[in-house]
């Protein structure tokens, strides 16, 4: 019988890459945010000191409570997410927001600042924000947020949010990342359904009516009932939990207890069918498929006859001389791969 050989892994012989574990695990916000940083970049030094930091924290991960927020831009998603995060710190929690912003076509930074607009999160010390461009990535997720994720678990944080940019991306990247998604949305649900994406409902765990005070307080009631019709012809993601549509406010913190509430039951429930396991499963193998096309995608890159060669195929398929199959056969064999 063969033995089985586990992957070789980076260990945290570098003394600066210990200093950052041992601070991680220690809970310091410096040491955190630096190896985010780490993590983020696109130097090959650091892409190695990211793997060892994460394979020495893997066993700390894992126990946050992870969610996903997303909705159309004006639902008021940061600031759900401050009176959300504030009433959980409240409970004793320690709440990492991960607050993807689109990304500046110019700088690749950050441009709406999430942190000006989490003004009570921003100064909690036991919240930690980390606003990062999203680059184009799709379905507006920082090319990093799994891995943040797994350090803010790692950092003692257990409850993680992820808020996406909202703006029409595909949303699956955030559903498979994360153990519940939650959709917001706004009073007057007749005139978003008609253009919200169908697929979007279908794998929203928990939708709220947000801005559910004041005079809206009635109309959002109205497109709760709306999107409890739309449910009914949806297929939902789990078969053991029927998605609930409620009310709330972010503004006044009216119904964010029975979401909070909501949330922890759809993972218990998970947790009892066995589909919160087999969805961390599912996730884990993702990313490394992630990964993969990422890794083949940026050894494209670091060849420069390679870089040459697709330029010429890109024009020549661009402009019809040449089959977009035969360009990607050739580029898979300059790379060593063979034909595809």
């Amino acid at each position: 019988m063969t033995e089985t050989t586990p992957p070789t892994t980076d260990a945290p012989s570098d003394p600066e890459v210990a200093r950052l574990v041992e601070g991680i695990r220690a809970g310091k916000r410096a040491a955190l945010a630096r190896a985010i940083t780490t993590v983020e970049s696109k130097k090959v030094a650091h892409r190695r000191h990211a793997r060892a930091i994460l394979q020495a924290l893997l066993p700390d991960t894992g126990h946050a409570v992870r969610l996903g927020i997303t909705g159309v831009p004006g639902v008021g998603k940061s600031t759900t997410i401050d009176a959300l995060g504030t009433y959980l710190t409240q409970q004793g929690h320690r709440v990492a927001v991960l607050a993807v912003d689109p990304s500046s076509t110019r700088t690749g930074g950050s441009i709406l600042g999430d942190k000006t607009r989490m003004a009570r999160l921003a100064n909690d010390e036991n919240a930690f924000i980390r606003p990062s461009p999203s680059a184009g990535t799709l379905g507006g997720v920082a090319a990093r947020t799994r891995e943040t994720m797994l350090l803010c678990e790692a950092a003692g944080y257990d409850v993680v949010i992820v808020e996406t940019v909202g703006i029409g991306q595909s949303e699956t990247a955030v559903a498979e990342m994360v153990d519940t998604f939650l959709v917001l949305g706004l009073p007057g649900a007749g005139d978003e359904l008609q253009g919200i994406k169908k697929g979007v409902i279908e794998i929203a765990d928990i939708i709220a009516v947000n801005k559910a005070d004041g005079d809206a307080a009635k109309r959002a009631r109205q497109a709760a009932a709306e999107y409890r019709s739309a449910l009914q012809i949806l297929t939902a993601p789990d078969a053991s939990w029927r998605p609930p549509v409620m009310t709330i406010s972010g503004l006044t913190g009216d119904g964010l207890d029975r979401l909070w509430a909501d949330v922890l039951r759809h993972r218990d429930a998970g947790r009892e069918s066995g589909a919160f396991d087999d969805k961390r499963r599912r996730q884990q193998v993702a990313w490394m498929w992630t990964m993969i096309r990422e890794q083949l995608m940026a050894a494209l890159s670091l060849r420069a006859d390679v870089r040459a060669r697709v330029g010429e195929l890109e024009t020549a398929v661009a402009d019809g001389s040449v089959a977009a199959t035969v360009a990607a056969d050739e580029i898979a064999q300059m790379m060593g791969l063979g034909e595809i």
